[in-house]
């Protein structure tokens, strides 16, 4: 209970403090004018949609097994990226350049108070968003949704950064300097979103764990007593962190069914102990036995 506490707690700071920016950061832009303000708080906006999404996802994939998701439902954190990748690249990245572009041809200074208040916005944001960032690190384990708000931290402070260093280029004298930091700030909202798509698409569609992970399921089921032989590995991601694998072992011909159950069961337990994987298929085969891949 308290790992999944832990788990959540980085995403509702993250969710409060966006909401909080939004507001500070629409204001500073009507008094201002200084359009990369506009750039982050439609980047805010963006991550209020986001948060929100990750962190249900995160309580509907705690939900059971059932008949229908039978390996539970821990992909709908994979999917929950997914869907925060596309509203990055869809509408807040598309609308960030919509706004900044004309820009470039009606670039106006600001006054000197105007860009004093929107400097101390700037920092505070980055103050805001360390709070969460900090707290995800600490965090043990971190499951699709938590990496989807990591890396939409990230990006926030990195955003943060260009915006002050373009703030105080206007303050200096280069208004250009504005319209360019949110094409940029455009453009980081896009790259995080082509990130988190590309990331979570290969867990939808089966991806498979590391070579590292796999010769470790092989070297464990074959140190048991009895294994011979192990042949046709498979496995791949059923959630975050949550393995199904599958894989045939060869036993001494003539071992008794019961032998053989117990070797099996044997295996099962070791493997899910050592290698983390949840979900283990184990079927036992007679040496020698001809197989359609040998790992």
């Amino acid at each position: 209970m308290a790992e999944q506490a832990t788990e959540t707690r980085g995403i509702k700071i993250a969710l409060v403090g966006y909401l909080a920016l939004v507001v500070v950061q629409l204001v500073t832009y009507f008094f201002t004018n200084i359009t990369v303000m506009l750039a982050q708080a439609l980047e805010m906006l963006s991550d209020v949609l986001i948060s929100a999404f990750l962190l249900l996802s995160i309580f509907w994939s705690r939900k059971p097994a059932d008949e229908f998701h039978m390996f539970g439902h821990g992909r709908a954190q994979n999917v929950a990226a997914l869907v925060s990748a596309t509203i990055l690249i869809s509408f807040m990245s598309i609308e960030t350049f919509r706004e900044a572009i004309p820009k470039f041809f009606e670039a106006e200074g600001s006054s000197s108070q105007s860009i004093n208040l929107a400097m101390i916005v700037i920092l505070v944001g980055m103050l805001v968003v360390a709070v969460p960032t900090i707290d995800i690190l600490k965090a043990k384990t971190r499951g699709a949704s938590l990496k989807a708000q990591f890396v939409s931290l990230l990006k926030d402070e990195f955003s943060y950064v260009v915006t002050l260093v373009a703030v105080f280029l206007v303050s200096e004298g280069y208004p250009l300097a504005d319209p360019l930091a949110s094409t940029i700030v455009a453009s980081i909202i896009a790259i995080s979103g082509v990130y988190l798509f590309k990331d979570n698409f290969h867990y939808l569609v089966g991806r498979a764990p590391s070579k590292q992970f796999m010769e470790k399921v092989k070297l464990t089921a074959k140190s048991v007593r009895g294994v011979l032989g192990v042949h046709d590995l498979r496995a791949e991601y059923v959630g975050p962190d949550i393995i199904h694998t599958g894989f045939h072992i060869e036993v001494a011909k003539g071992t008794p069914i019961e032998e053989a159950d117990r070797i099996a069961e044997e295996v099962n337990e070791k493997v899910s102990r050592e290698t983390g994987c949840q979900h283990c298929v184990i079927h036992v085969d007679p040496a020698n036995k001809p197989s359609k891949r040998v790992l």
